[in-house]
């Protein structure tokens, strides 16, 4: 609780600011009670006159005499008398503050306890000075964590001419800078994927009316090419799409994975895990986009799996929070340590994959786009035996 307060900077400078008064009242108090402190006063001397004028006595104060003691002193006569004088002091009156070296007198509750309550009024007084400043600085800090978040509209109050005001301004104008580009740049590419698809459509007619033997291997070659390019504009308008947040108009609903898995199994020729035979696993999502996440899997486990695929569907606890976890195992050659991480890039390939293995690095980058925006995470781990294993974990509903 302590640890959290104190990680406001409003705090931290208010508590900088009491604990110097403090220091500061603490020291002046010290100093001040240091002062009265019993001194001896210098010898003095002292002549006593007559009423005609004339000198009749000399006399010096006593060594040893401290502050606030009365003066007593031996009066020697011209004719040989010693006469001892004492002059007490006064009594002081009543409600007087302390006299001393510093002179004067404090009225009141004296010199500490007016330090207590200057030290108490610059604190009072101090606080909504600086919680003011800070307020706008903890903004500008929301406003940058929900910018890094993703948000780019995200605009911070830039009002005032202080040093704030001119750091909310540059970011206000770099992020729109920012947001502009990267607007620019997905619309580009939607758009230049999208009319890509009409040349594709007509070499594909082309290709069907030039009468060429559907078995020779040039039209086999031409086809594959064709099929690559239409599911690659196919993948870059998903990943435009789900970049630009417009997948989030679909609709989630209540679904089951095991319907889903046994579908894109049949399709990908690969074997359903039985623990997830005859188990009914929901989860809250988009059935397009989870299909389309399983189908990634499989295509690209299909790819450098030589053959031997297999889909499991398991549901783990984790507190009070059920998931359900999509794992889908191969026997290839699986993926470096070090490369765990850096295949769920865009565009990203292992470093030695061949062109004529197929795949353009965005299947895996998909997954992961699809998985978070249901909730879930996506990993890739070395299967036991050999091989690569891709385990999806998504919350179930």
């Amino acid at each position: 609780m302590w640890t959290r307060l104190t990680s406001r900077l409003y705090v931290r400078i208010w508590l900088a600011v009491v604990a110097t008064v403090v220091v500061l009242t603490f020291a002046a108090t010290a100093v001040w009670h240091a002062s009265r402190e019993p001194r001896e006063l210098p010898i003095r001397e002292i002549l006593v006159h007559n009423k005609a004028g004339e000198v009749i006595g000399t006399a010096q104060t006593k060594p040893g005499r401290k502050w606030g003691d009365g003066l007593e002193f031996d009066v020697t006569t011209k004719d040989g008398q010693t006469l001892v004088m004492l002059l007490p002091r006064p009594p002081r009156p009543p409600g007087a503050g302390p006299i001393g070296a510093a002179g004067g007198s404090l009225q009141g509750f004296g010199f500490g306890w007016m330090l207590a309550l200057v030290g108490l009024a610059v604190a009072l007084g101090s606080y909504p000075i600086i919680r003011r400043l800070t307020v706008r600085l903890e903004a500008l800090q929301s406003g940058v964590e929900r910018w890094g978040a993703g948000d780019l509209s995200t605009r911070v109050n830039a009002d005032g001419k202080d040093e704030v005001a001119f750091l909310g301004q540059r970011f206000n104008q770099a992020a729109q800078r920012i947001e502009t580009l990267m607007n620019s740049h997905k619309s580009l590419l939607a758009n230049a994927s999208h009319e890509l698809r009409s040349p594709l459509a007509r070499i594909r007619m082309s290709l069907e009316l030039m009468g060429v033997d559907a078995a020779s291997p040039q039209r086999m070659e031409i086809s594959r090419s064709i099929t690559e390019l239409d599911q690659l504009i196919d993948e870059i308008l998903l990943a435009s799409r789900l970049d630009a947040r417009q997948a989030d108009a679909e609709p989630f609903e209540s679904l089951d994975l095991t319907g889903l898995a046994a579908e894109e199994c049949a399709r990908a020729n690969a074997e359903l895990g039985m623990s997830a035979t005859g188990q009914s696993l929901l989860v809250q999502g988009s059935p397009r986009l989870l299909r389309r996440l399983m189908r990634n899997l499989l295509e690209n486990a299909k790819r450098y799996g030589q053959g031997d695929v297999t889909l499991e569907l398991t549901q783990k606890q984790v507190g009070l929070q059920s998931f359900a976890v999509i794992a889908v195992h191969d026997r290839g050659p699986g993926v470096p340590l070090a490369q765990r991480e850096r295949i769920f890039e865009p565009f990203y390939r292992l470093p030695g994959a061949s062109e004529r293995e197929g795949g353009v690095g965005l299947g895996l980058a998909l997954v992961k786009s699809i998985s978070e925006r249901h909730g879930g995470t996506v990993r890739c781990e070395a299967r036991p035996g050999g091989g690569a294993t891709f385990v999806v974990e998504l919350p179930t509903a």
